[in-house]
C-alpha cells in the first residue's frame, strides 16, 4: 500500500525549500524550489477562447514560466546560499535546460528524463 499524506505534511510543503539536481550535457545543476500556496500564485490573466493558437500557446507559457520561477524565488528567499537559478540568469540559459528546470520544479519529473 501507499503511503499517504497528511494535511500537515502537504501544509509543510509551502515552507520547505525543496532540492534536486539536474544532469544537463554531462554535468549537473543543483536546484532548489518551494511549493506555492495559492495567495503566492501569480496571478495572470486566462487565455480566452477567440485567441489564435499561437497567442494561447505563448500565454500559457508565460503563465508556467511565472509560476517555475516563484517557487524558484520562494525557496532562494528561503535559502540564498542555495540559490542558482534567479530571474536574472532564467532568460540567458538554454530553452531545453529551462524545460527540464520547470518539469522537475513542477512535479513533471519523473514523467520526463533528466538527461537531455
Amino acid at each position: 500500500m501507499a503511503d499517504t499524506w497528511t494535511i500537515d505534511e502537504l501544509k509543510a510543503l509551502t515552507s520547505e525549500v525543496q532540492t534536486d539536481e539536474i544532469d544537463y550535457k554531462g554535468k549537473s545543476l543543483a536546484l532548489q524550489w518551494c511549493e506555492l500556496t495559492e495567495a503566492e500564485e501569480p496571478k495572470m490573466r486566462i487565455p480566452e477562447d477567440d485567441m489564435g493558437e499561437d497567442e494561447k500557446t505563448l500565454l500559457y507559457t508565460k503563465i508556467g514560466t511565472a509560476k517555475v520561477m516563484a517557487m524558484i524565488n520562494k525557496a532562494n528567499t528561503m535559502n540564498p546560499e542555495g540559490s542558482t537559478v534567479d530571474e536574472d540568469s532564467w532568460e540567458h540559459l538554454p530553452s531545453t535546460l529551462r524545460y527540464n528546470i520547470s518539469t522537475v520544479v513542477l512535479g513533471a519529473g519523473d514523467a520526463v528524463s533528466k538527461d537531455f
